[in-house]
């Protein structure tokens, strides 16, 4: 029998891979090669219908390709660490040690 996960798992879960894809891409592509490999993540998220597509790859090319313009990395790291905090228990105007 298949079990769905509940929403909260999901989203989660969907903040890990995007926060893992955000640091992976900083540290491993160079400059112009994450905006490539976003827009291949985000065309292979459209095709979502095929086996080995999926949804989950349009989020990812978005925060591969937010690496390389200033304005929406900025909005991406604090949307994913109000996302954070949130999830944690951390009130929005307080540090994390208090």
């Amino acid at each position: 029998m298949i079990r769905l996960t509940p929403t909260e798992e999901r989203k989660n879960s969907l903040l890990r891979k995007l926060r893992r894809a955000f640091a992976w891409g900083r540290l491993r592509l160079p400059f112009g090669l994450r905006a490539v490999f976003g827009l291949a993540l985000l065309l292979g998220g459209v095709l979502w219908f095929l086996p080995v597509m999926g949804l989950w790859m349009i989020p990812l090319g978005v925060a591969l390709i937010a690496l390389d313009v200033p304005p929406l990395r900025r909005r991406l790291r604090s949307w994913l660490h109000r996302k954070t905090n949130r999830r944690s228990g951390v009130r929005s105007g307080q540090r994390e040690g208090e």
